[in-house]
């Protein structure tokens, strides 16, 4: 998807986040955002969100010189989320349908998000998904195209929402390949959280070599398009894998929760909305 002119505030409101949450230093908060405005006149609307978002929070790394500010608020989330692990697998096997279960477990650990909602509450989403209908439901194709494969690719979003996916991915029952970040964007998940969440007990966790807060298939390692390529079943997460891929081929379901008017205008569901969306 091209990005929307709605979008550009929402790139200060991250900007200004991420470089709080590096140093209290206004004077630093407020070189940052002198230097986001300078990029405006060079921001190419026809580039994806994430496209755009890598030339901000680069903006981050060389004001703050730091490349990863919400390690210390990542590690945080991992953990939070192993303390529910146990319940929420308790939950998902009792369950009258596991799988549907697991898949709105999954899409509940969607709201972890530093970048489109800092301000998240974590248990009570969760609570909320699990006692409502997703808004976008194409769970009956997913189950079916699961059914048909003999592996997954299941596309890794945020840190702590790592532990959800696991708890997916091992009602899915299947082989799978997880794909992370290849260096820190906001709070997306690199090999060491995902290492940190356990998935290497349930996955193959490899490196997308994408450097942006997304899947930008133009930007991804040789190996990996191959392996997005000959994927049989493509589990996307977040919002982020969805501006990126949303216009692309692939076997692909999304998972996500609506973030934004610009991604509820896009998908016709209401912000704060919980999908799972067959692409095509």
């Amino acid at each position: 998807m091209k990005t929307a002119l709605d979008c550009i505030p929402c790139f200060f409101r991250q900007a200004l986040f991420a470089v709080r949450a590096a140093t209290k230093d206004e004077a630093v908060h407020k070189e940052l955002l002198d230097r986001v405005g300078s990029l405006l006149p060079d921001i190419p609307l026809e580039s994806s969100p994430p496209e755009i978002a890598t030339l901000v929070y680069g903006a981050v790394s060389e004001v703050t010189g730091r490349t990863d500010p919400f390690k210390a608020l990542k590690h945080e989330s991992t953990q939070k989320a192993l303390t529910l692990y146990p319940v929420l697998k308790h939950r998902i096997e009792t369950s009258e349908n596991p799988l549907l279960t697991a898949v709105r477990t999954a899409i509940a650990g969607n709201v972890i998000d530093f970048g489109a909602n800092p301000s998240f509450e974590l248990e009570r989403e969760i609570e909320e998904l699990l006692q409502r209908p997703l808004t976008i439901d194409h769970f009956e194709a997913f189950r079916n195209h699961l059914q048909g494969s003999d592996w997954v690719l299941y596309l890794g979003d945020n840190a702590g929402e790592t532990v959800f996916d696991r708890l997916l991915i091992e009602a899915m029952g299947r082989p799978a390949v997880y794909a992370v970040r290849e260096a820190p964007f906001i709070n997306d998940a690199t090999r060491e959280d995902a290492e940190m969440a356990g998935l290497s007990s349930v996955a193959q966790i490899v490196s997308s070599g994408c450097k942006a807060p997304g899947t930008i298939l133009a930007w991804c390692s040789d190996a990996f398009r191959t392996t997005y390529r000959n994927a049989p079943l493509i589990v996307s997460k977040g919002q982020g894998n969805y501006e990126s891929l949303s216009e692309e081929d692939g076997p692909r379901f999304h998972l996500l929760k609506v973030k934004c008017e610009v991604i509820a205008g896009i998908l016709g569901a209401p912000e704060g909305s919980f999908v799972l969306k067959q692409a095509g």
